[in-house]
């Protein structure tokens, strides 16, 4: 069905799943679901969605194990929880991990309906509007290409291109180092560390054509763009 949203849904209550899954393909929505956390990150990785609905607690890998390893995979994609828990820490946790929104069960349809509609449009608006200026440079993040003035486009890697997009948002102001770390590595240790140092190196190397852009390592903090 043309122009249908796609997305993978991650419950392990079977009839809830099934319920969930049904009402969404009457409303438009192509749905793969995904009964444990393992089964929901292989579809993940063999498919192209537009959101993912993430049961917290399921078997084999839970949604917020799960939203952490794709987190690292892709910084972009929407993610909303499906929770029983209402704890102040738990709500705090999924969306210090990356995630967008966060429903409570029991839920209604119309809800979930109305947020997944609103995330998938905030994306495509972000998708969009994310070309950015950079002293000298266009900074295109949803193509992943960084271009001096006239020059042909350069080609950056998945993590330097979401590397550079938070540098970018933080302009003049310090990125926290542990918490781009988790973000990007899913861990802020010590070889998570030296290779972030790494991937600056590399941007410093493709921004150096502009003398105004520096990316100051601010020691025991984090980094800092300036332009």
């Amino acid at each position: 069905m043309p122009n249908t949203t796609h997305l993978l849904l991650a419950e392990d209550e079977a009839a809830l799943g099934q319920i969930v899954k049904e009402s969404l393909e009457t409303r438009e929505f192509t749905v793969d679901l995904a009964e444990d956390g393992e089964k929901a990150l292989r579809l993940f990785e063999q498919n192209s969605y537009d959101a993912l609905v993430l049961d917290v607690m399921m078997p084999k890998k839970d949604g917020f194990t799960l939203a952490k390893e794709i987190r690292a995979k892709d910084d972009s994609i929407p993610i909303i929880f499906l929770t029983a828990k209402s704890q102040t820490s738990d709500v705090v946790e999924g969306f210090s991990i990356g995630g967008n929104d966060y429903l409570k069960k029991p839920f209604s349809m119309e809800e979930l309906i109305v947020r997944i509609h609103n995330l998938v449009a905030r994306k495509k608006l972000q998708s969009q509007s994310e070309v950015l200026t950079l002293g000298e440079y266009q900074f295109n993040f949803p193509k992943q290409t960084l271009q001096f003035q006239t020059e042909e486009p350069v080609l950056l890697t998945h993590r330097e291109a979401h590397l550079l997009f938070h540098l970018i948002k933080n302009k003049n102001q310090v990125l926290d180092r542990s918490l781009i770390l988790n973000k990007l590595w899913n861990s802020d240790d010590f070889f998570a560390a030296r290779s972030m140092d790494v991937f600056i190196s590399k941007l410093r190397k493709k921004l150096s054509k502009d003398e105004r852009i520096q990316i100051i390592n601010v020691r025991g903090f984090g980094y800092k763009l300036t332009c």
